[in-house]
């Protein structure tokens, strides 16, 4: 947490925005951010992804009205500015005395290039390379006092071109060694989770013939593991957000509520400071990232809608302390 005597110092200062720079304490859990995050030149098509969408099959193909969409990407994260000693006004009358609060954000920019899509059943919508597929502005928040005992300490706000607004609250700790990275629940959530269910055709399909040789959409974060193996991490920390607590949330535009509502996200990131053999330390960023799309009634008699996970995972590191604001148009898959 944030000194006190910082807090006041912040407070002197005043709201003021500032280039964002690696080891800032003001930024506590997103100190070691600012920057350039990427896959390349190093850790190229580390990032991996799973979808399913609705899709009406071709006349006479048969099966369920969804497609299981996989796609292999490279990203950039850039972490560029920082709005310091934002104030949050407040009072308690029972003083009475003041109780703002303040926090200090930081902005981040993703964009993700895809190198090659594959989805079962064959669509031919699964796009070209070098395709853009996602693109991201956001705030990551770091909320120095006023927290409620066990209330969030931090806070993801994000935008997406589909017409979604994220509210994501949550929390960070650093451990040390290698981070433990759960292994998710990737099938859909309300219907038979036996993988030879013909409704789960796609899931069972890419099981047995793995994306690119390599990525199991049934246990997507398996490749997250393999990447720490004979690696020398030092110490991990791990930023939780989650859209389900109380106050976080997302809105959507009415087409994606009625069509496949995006209800839910959890995302974990792993930060993590690398030994080298020499003693030097380089950056490395892991995540697995969780949104639930909701479509289709129910198959267990449960109410509400399907919930299809949309998983994300990749693994990239610290290209430069600075921001090239120019490389997105220039960035291919």
């Amino acid at each position: 947490m944030t000194s006190a005597a910082n807090i006041e110092r912040l407070e002197r200062e005043g709201r003021h925005l500032e280039p964002a720079r690696t080891g800032d304490p003001d930024l506590g859990p997103f100190a070691l951010l600012p920057g350039t995050w990427a896959n390349k030149p190093n850790l190229p098509g580390r990032g991996w992804n799973m979808i399913a969408l609705p899709f009406a099959p071709a006349d006479g193909q048969g099966g369920p009205p969804f497609r299981l969409l996989v796609n292999q990407y490279n990203e950039e994260l850039k972490f560029q500015l920082v709005d310091k000693a934002v104030p949050n006004r407040g009072v308690d009358l029972a003083g009475p005395k003041n109780t703002d609060q303040k926090i200090v954000a930081i902005d981040y920019e993703q964009a993700i290039a895809q190198i090659v899509a594959d989805d079962f059943p064959q669509s031919g919508l699964a796009g070209r390379p070098d395709l853009a597929i996602h693109h991201e502005p956001g705030l990551l928040l770091n909320l120095l006092d006023q927290v409620e005992i066990g209330g969030p300490r931090i806070a993801r706000l994000a935008t997406i071109p589909h017409g979604d607004s994220v509210l994501a609250l949550g929390d960070f700790r650093t451990d040390p060694g290698a981070p433990n990275i759960p292994t998710v629940n990737s099938l859909p959530i309300g219907v038979s989770q036996d993988l030879n269910s013909p409704y789960l055709a796609a899931y069972k399909h890419f099981h047995d013939n793995p994306f690119q040789n390599l990525f199991d959409p049934t246990d997507p974060t398996a490749l997250l593991k393999l990447a720490n193996q004979g690696v020398n991490i030092k110490q991990t920390t791990v930023l939780e957000f989650d859209s389900t607590v109380e106050r976080a949330g997302i809105s959507n535009i009415p087409f994606v509520v009625k069509q496949a509502n995006a209800s839910e996200m959890k995302a974990t990131f792993f930060l993590q400071e690398i030994e080298e053999a020499d003693g030097t330390i380089r950056l490395r960023l892991q995540y697995v990232q969780v949104v639930q799309l909701d479509f289709f009634p129910r198959r267990d008699g449960g109410p509400g809608r399907i919930k299809w996970p949309h998983v994300s995972i990749n693994t990239m590191e610290k290209v430069s302390d600075h921001v090239d604001t120019g490389s997105y148009a220039k960035m291919p898959g």
